[in-house]
């Protein structure tokens, strides 16, 4: 029996129960909304007017991003691509970018929320009339979610599209998620797991006494920090992002900064991925400039390990990992960066890094004694503005 195809032309259903009630809408919902319906409308006034229906792409390219050094952050440039329909090299992304769109619009008038991955599976179908499909791989449909992104101006959680919560928050501050009133310091020794959709329309800060946020890499980290009850003898907001914070936590750490006029210090491993965490927390990176300026955090300040604490901190060769050549590679790539070249105690600690021909690990301090790390390196740290590094 053949199967039903289902056009292209018309998004699939959402299964939401009933409609939102009319006016429950926020007023930043409706505004990421009316972006949407604006280029449906540039697409139909096109077709009106008897041309290939088409729309306005930013170039999400490296040939396109350029770092600000006044704001000190990556920001993308004003190149654009035109999209058409009637161009068999544009066509099918034409296609994927009209069906997302309409996938979100139908979230937001639902007021209903979808992972990356839940709009991959409502967005693929067949193609009327042929054996394609709209979407083989989520792989085409992520880059298309950062496309809309871009050319409307709106955060993808804005777009009621999120992805896997990563990352953990302790400290003296009280939240208000979704209604549901959390003190951080009483969630138990996970913490308060980030999500990736931390606007003000979800979440609220209730009260803070926090002086700092500490931001570390790792869970593993984070909990010996945790266990040792770092940010209550501190009064700071401890948290990490696993390795290369997700864009949530990304978001919460610039919202913190900005408006509880936190300071926010970085502790992560001494080698360049290390290196290049810091500098995505700090300028943005580069495939997600269009962002910067909502989730980079400017005055962050990297403050360890640093590739002479082997030396000042007396620690052993038990903590030595070799430099490969692609750390060597990487270290100086990241030299030639904008936002590093001409910053003398940046290159003096990368150079410092190769020339060492190790690395090391955080938990190299904890060689030492297991609560040196936080009893005593970081304590010192934060005394020692001079081992900062901007």
């Amino acid at each position: 029996m053949a199967r039903k195809k289902t056009s292209t032309s018309k998004a699939v259903a959402l299964d939401t129960g009933k409609p939102a009630p009319a006016g429950k809408s926020s007023p930043k919902a409706k505004a990421t909304a009316g972006k949407i319906e604006k280029l449906a409308e540039m697409v139909v006034s096109t077709a009106a007017a008897q041309q290939s229906p088409r729309m306005e792409i930013p170039t999400r390219a490296l040939s396109n991003v350029r770092f600000d050094p006044k704001k000190a952050i990556i920001e993308m440039g004003p190149a654009k691509q035109t999209r058409q329909f009637f161009d068999l090299s544009m066509a099918r992304k034409f296609m994927q970018t009209t069906l997302i769109a309409a996938q979100c619009k139908q979230l937001i008038d639902a007021g209903k929320t979808a992972s990356i991955r839940q709009l991959y599976y409502l967005s693929k179908h067949d193609v009327a009339g042929t054996r394609e499909k709209t979407f083989n791989d989520q792989v085409e449909s992520d880059p298309i979610i950062e496309d809309l992104e871009v050319t409307l101006d709106a955060l993808r959680e804005e777009l009621h599209v999120f992805a896997d919560q990563r990352g953990n928050l302790a400290g003296p501050i009280t939240l208000v998620d979704s209604g549901d009133v959390l003190d951080c310091m009483r969630m138990g020794s996970g913490g308060y797991t980030v999500p990736s959709i931390v606007e003000p329309e979800v979440v609220q800060f209730k009260k803070c006494s926090a002086k700092f946020i500490l931001h570390v890499e790792k869970a593993t980290i984070w909990r010996r920090f945790h266990e040792d009850g770092f940010h209550d003898k501190h009064q700071c907001i401890l948290t990490h992002g696993q390795g290369q914070p997700a864009r949530g936590m990304r978001r919460l750490l610039r919202r913190m900064h900005d408006e509880l006029k936190l300071p926010v210090f970085c502790l992560l491993d001494n080698d360049p991925w290390g290196y290049y965490i810091y500098s995505v927390i700090k300028q943005g990176s580069i495939s997600l400039a269009y962002e910067s300026r909502r989730m980079a955090v400017p005055k962050a300040q990297f403050i360890g390990v640093s590739s002479f604490d082997y030396e000042r901190c007396g620690l052993s060769d038990d903590v030595k990992i070799g430099l490969d050549d692609n750390d060597v590679k990487r270290a100086k790539q990241i030299l030639a960066y904008p936002w590093f070249k001409g910053k003398k105690p940046w290159e003096k600690e990368i150079r410092k890094m190769i020339s060492n021909g190790f690395k090391m690990e955080v938990e190299a301090m904890i060689n030492k004694r297991l609560t040196y790390l936080t009893e005593e390196y970081v304590p010192m740290k934060l005394r020692d503005r001079k081992q900062w590094l901007d």
